[in-house]
């Protein structure tokens, strides 16, 4: 037997128990990464990838990437977790860093995005019962086709009935919107504007990630923000994956030219160690002792890791790098939306989170494309049944853009 055979088999027995323990919470790619460096990956066969799905707009780094391996190794020699029963330097180091480059006045620590966006979910409910006064039910209100995360209440935020089928009953206080729609939003706070139960904050996605990628309107957002001034309502950006330097800006909100009451990050924020972050301006900080809390979060471990990152994205010119990689991903993905125009409806995003939109009456869907593009070497990601989603580390450079859409327009001459 070779030693390719031998692999081979080692990865499929992997893959064998990997099923008999786990459970069968994803459809899982029949893939097994062994190893990962810059912006490649390998299996256990051996065989190449480029990387355009990042741990899903989450490798902020890449890879491997020297400066996150030293502060990681440097730090788990010191302490890497102890409690917030006790002052942690590396937290208060990262709020500062945070909050000196953003809008944002105070920083909680948590280990996920679902957990970010339930922070900003009762800060909300407790700003809306404390300050605005609302007795009985505060309603935030959320777009169609968003996604916010996996607990209960953030599945009953996001607005796509797919995630929250047999999980009912939800719970209480959210409305849904189209996205983008502004007199869907003024049509809502109006009806839903009835004694104890009135509107207390605008959950939203600067760019809806996996609703499609599809980024908000100027005019809308600008809108928005007027309407939460002139009404008292918490504006609330989810920035789970466009925070932390995806959109080729720090944050997601500054494509739009408006700041938030509240925001929240986590994907990228520690390049792949996993952290989660609410963020929100002193004027709705009504958090107290006891009120909420994370046994893990902002532990001295995840902390040292997305300080690096921000450093690293400060000192090492990677906003300027997401702006010319982007531009040069979608100018690329024009030209094949161009030259499949019975295929292909539109390409759109900001910075490295892009998306190809497959025509509703094509007969093929972004899994298939994914599938293909993986078996000749490049990793990408579906958003929704019709839209291909590119989101590479950030350190990615031209040849290996180049590299990936040449990949992509071969798996397309396949398909077609």
């Amino acid at each position: 037997m070779t030693t390719a055979t031998l692999t081979s088999n080692h990865g499929a027995t992997q893959r064998e128990d990997f099923n008999q323990y786990v459970m069968n919470t994803y459809g899982r790619f029949p893939v097994t990464i062994e190893k990962g460096e810059g912006c490649k990956l390998w299996d256990t066969e051996g065989k190449e990838y480029l990387d355009f799905v990042a741990g899903i707009a989450t490798c902020t780094l890449g890879h491997g990437h020297p400066a996150l391996i030293e502060a990681v190794s440097e730090q788990i020699k010191k302490l890497h977790h102890v409690s917030n029963l006790y002052y942690i330097p590396e937290q208060g180091a990262l709020a500062k860093k945070i909050v000196e480059n953003s809008c944002a006045d105070k920083v909680f620590f948590c280990n996920s995005g679902a957990e970010a966006n339930e922070a900003a979910i009762k800060l909300v409910r407790k700003y809306a019962h404390t300050v605005l006064e609302f007795l009985e039910e505060p309603v935030i209100l959320t777009a169609k086709s968003s996604f916010h995360g996996r607990t209960l209440a953030t599945i009953t935020a996001t607005g796509q009935p797919k995630y929250q089928k047999h999980f009912e009953p939800l719970v209480p206080g959210f409305e849904y919107v189209p996205y983008n729609d502004i007199s869907a939003i003024e049509e809502a706070i109006t009806d839903i504007d009835e004694g104890d139960r009135r509107v207390a904050g605008i959950m939203i996605e600067p760019l809806q990630g996996e609703g499609g990628v599809r980024p908000g309107d100027l005019d809308y957002f600008l809108r928005l923000r007027k309407i939460c001034d002139d009404t008292g309502i918490l504006l609330i950006f989810d920035e789970v994956q466009v925070g932390v330097g995806r959109t080729g800006k720090m944050w997601g909100y500054e494509n739009l030219g408006v700041e938030p009451d509240i925001f929240t990050s986590a994907k990228g924020l520690a390049g792949g160690i996993p952290i989660g972050a609410m963020m929100c301006k002193a004027n709705c900080d009504v958090f107290e002792p006891g009120n909420h809390a994370s046994t893990f979060g902002g532990n001295p471990f995840a902390c040292a890791a997305a300080l690096k990152v921000l450093e690293t994205i400060e000192h090492e010119g990677i906003l300027q790098n997401v702006q010319a990689r982007g531009e040069q991903l979608r100018t690329r993905l024009r030209a094949i939306a161009t030259k499949y125009p019975n295929l292909f409806e539109e390409v759109r995003g900001w910075g490295l989170i892009n998306g190809i939109e497959i025509k509703a009456d094509a007969e093929l869907t972004s899994i298939e494309v994914v599938k293909k593009a993986m078996e000749k070497g490049l990793l990408l990601a579906p958003a929704g049944p019709k839209v291909v989603r590119f989101v590479p580390p950030l350190i990615i450079s031209s040849e290996e853009i180049d590299q990936g859409i040449d990949i992509l327009e071969q798996t397309l001459a396949d398909l077609a």
